[in-house]
């Protein structure tokens, strides 16, 4: 072959890998545009989406509603050895809210600027995850790979307002104990380093609000306990522990999903009046809300007194309700091994190491994300989002995912979906775990 010639071979080669890059991007930018923003996603449309995209590779789907108007698409690439148990690849298909004028680029665009940047809500939270999963086995199938285990994709709704008409009714279902999984992959978070970050359990989120009552008084008059008063007392003392927690963190040495954070996330009192509120009347009732994440390693019967006694005493008119409390997942049962004794854990870590990448120490996430709901059904998961050298942006403003580290990711996953599901346990059929 001339010079010439190797030359236009090669010049074709690079335009048409430009061009089906080009053609992933496009999809991922559609799905982005989809708007499923609580509080009213557009779950109908996202689910039509992935679709049209599961059926060109020949997945098997289903569309199930635990709850009416929200839809659970679960997709199957069927394994040659029914026998062996399969894997499940889940994904949320809604998003949080955001304020477009804080944002460069309008979050439902998903406008790519001239450094390959792509500015949308759930470009990294996880809507990117979904697509990656989908592009990779599109990748393995023009390849000619024929998966040994079963390979399932599930795209779940509400996982932003706490996964119970999804993910959480998908994992108790029998629909999901006859599926026969192994292990799951749900999301991660970014990370600004080279090293992909793992996480092998999380925070529990207690999402507690705390009600003050006390007598009514004047404005100008100093008295005992007051509403605001009581209330007051309960947040500096909550402002301590935090600060405490805090301090643990600043430290070093210990990672963000090992101590208990609290925040603040509303305040509420006062009487309104037709101008704003009243400034002569100290309210009979206040309350304010805290986000608070617990890890797998904290005593959560030491917390919930702590609360009691503590932050929201009977004796000083106090009361609080925790919507989450029933979630109150902490200890080593809700934790998935990553070292030796789990097969799925070296199987994950070599496979990132032949994409040309690396993984940090296994990590507790510091939020919550469905994954908790597998673990709990007796199921190990990892969270793992192949994104590295970005700052985490979920939800914040603004946003985005590069064009090259997105590709990237689409690789690491070819790379996890291969070796997952090529897998077979020295054990024969069946895996030991």
């Amino acid at each position: 072959m001339s010079l010439l010639r190797l030359l236009l071979v090669v010049v074709v080669l690079h335009l048409s890998a430009v061009a089906g890059d080009d053609a992933i991007v496009s999809r991922f930018q559609e799905y982005l545009r989809i708007n499923t923003v609580q509080p009213n996603p557009e779950y109908y449309k996202a689910v039509d989406f992935i679709i049209s995209q599961a059926k060109p590779l020949s997945l098997e789907s289903q569309t199930i509603e635990f709850v009416k108007g929200k839809p659970l698409l679960l997709l199957k690439w069927v394994g040659s050895d029914p026998t062996l148990p399969a894997f499940l690849l889940n994904s949320h298909t809604d998003v949080v809210p955001f304020e477009d004028s804080k944002w460069t680029h309008h979050p439902l665009q998903a406008h790519m600027d001239h450094h390959g940047d792509i500015y949308a809500r759930g470009s990294q939270d996880m809507k990117c995850v979904g697509m990656q999963y989908l592009e990779a086995i599109r990748k393995l199938q023009a390849s000619g790979f024929k998966p040994l285990r079963s390979v399932y994709l599930s795209f779940v709704p509400d996982e932003e307002i706490g996964g119970h008409d999804g993910a959480e009714k998908f994992a108790e279902s029998q629909l999901f104990k006859s599926l026969n999984i192994a292990i799951v992959l749900d999301e991660g978070l970014p990370s600004p380093t080279e090293s992909y970050r793992v996480f092998y359990g999380e925070r529990s989120p207690w999402w507690l609000v705390i009600k003050a009552k006390g007598p009514p008084g004047h404005g100008a008059k100093l008295y005992d306990n007051s509403a605001m008063e009581n209330l007051l007392k309960s947040i500096e003392s909550i402002r301590r522990f935090r600060a405490s927690q805090f301090d643990l963190l600043k430290a070093g040495g210990i990672a963000e999903g090992d101590v208990v954070s609290v925040n603040m996330a509303f305040l509420k009192a006062g009487t309104p009046s037709p101008t704003g509120f009243v400034m002569n009347l100290q309210p009979s009732e206040a309350e304010a809300g805290f986000d608070i994440r617990v890890p797998p390693s904290v005593d959560a019967e030491a917390l919930e007194r702590r609360l009691v006694e503590e932050w929201a005493p009977a004796a000083r008119n106090m009361s609080f309700e925790l919507g989450q409390f029933k979630q109150k997942l902490t200890g080593k049962q809700f934790l998935t091994a990553a070292d030796d004794s789990n097969p799925w854990w070296g199987l994950l870590e070599n496979a990132v190491k032949e994409a040309g990448g690396r993984t940090s120490k296994p990590e507790i996430f510091p939020a919550s994300t469905d994954a908790r709901y597998f673990r709990k059904a007796g199921v190990p998961a990892f969270g793992f989002s192949p994104i590295s050298n970005t700052p985490s942006l979920l939800h914040d403003h603004n946003e985005y995912l590069g064009k090259a580290e997105y590709l990237k990711g689409i690789e690491v996953y070819v790379s996890i979906i291969k070796a997952y599901a090529s897998y077979e346990s020295k054990s024969g059929s069946r895996d030991e775990l």
